[in-house]
């Protein structure tokens, strides 16, 4: 098995254990009842998500050995898991509004609906480009702000206002991103024959 078919990387691990971390977030913040201690462990749990997430990118690019082609399928797959769920939970619980919800999760879908072309052309994925790193960051950045701002103090209203913030920003980078990405596939549909099979 060569080094790039590896399964047990310290990358390969953080994506696994960043996944099993969706379903004790959706408890925290649907499930468990609504406290300041609820959200702040959901709070925890996102912030752990966000830097891992960061880490198992760095591992990978500057530690030999740690790159895979597993990490390359499983990080960006578990990216968009959490980019599904955290904001139609957010909008369960109140927390966002669902137009917002559906702009997140709609430009996700859009980008699905592009893997057969890509496909058909042998190619699984796209190159992530940085402003999609970079809207990905905000929203990330902007989620558990967004949760800080639920507390009844100054400094409460301040990560409000920042989560905010970041959320807007993170949203027209998104979706932006997401009409670089379609310009991409069109080029690739384009550019590329089919694959016979």
């Amino acid at each position: 098995m060569g080094e790039h078919n590896r399964v047990l990387t310290v990358p390969n691990m953080l994506s696994v254990a960043r996944l099993a971390l969706v379903p004790v977030f959706l408890y925290l913040l649907l499930v468990a009842p609504a406290s300041g201690a609820a959200y702040g462990w959901a709070v925890v749990v996102l912030m752990v998500s966000g830097v891992s997430d960061w880490a198992d990118g760095k591992i990978a690019r500057l530690v030999d050995n740690q790159s895979s082609r597993l990490g390359e399928l499983l990080d960006p797959l578990v990216d968009r898991i959490y980019m599904v769920t955290v904001p139609i939970a957010f909008g369960i619980a109140g927390l966002l509004p669902w137009w917002i919800v559906a702009v997140l999760v709609g430009r996700d879908a859009v980008l699905a609906t592009t893997l057969p072309a890509l496909r058909s052309r042998g190619l699984t994925a796209l190159p992530v480009t940085y402003i999609g790193k970079a809207a990905t960051f905000g929203l990330m950045s902007a989620f558990p702000l967004i949760l800080l701002g639920h507390w009844d103090a100054l400094w409460s209203r301040i990560a409000l206002y920042c989560g905010w913030g970041f959320l807007i920003w993170a949203l027209v980078m998104y979706l932006w991103s997401g009409v670089l990405y379609l310009i991409q596939v069109g080029l690739v549909v384009r550019r590329l024959p089919r694959v016979r099979r």
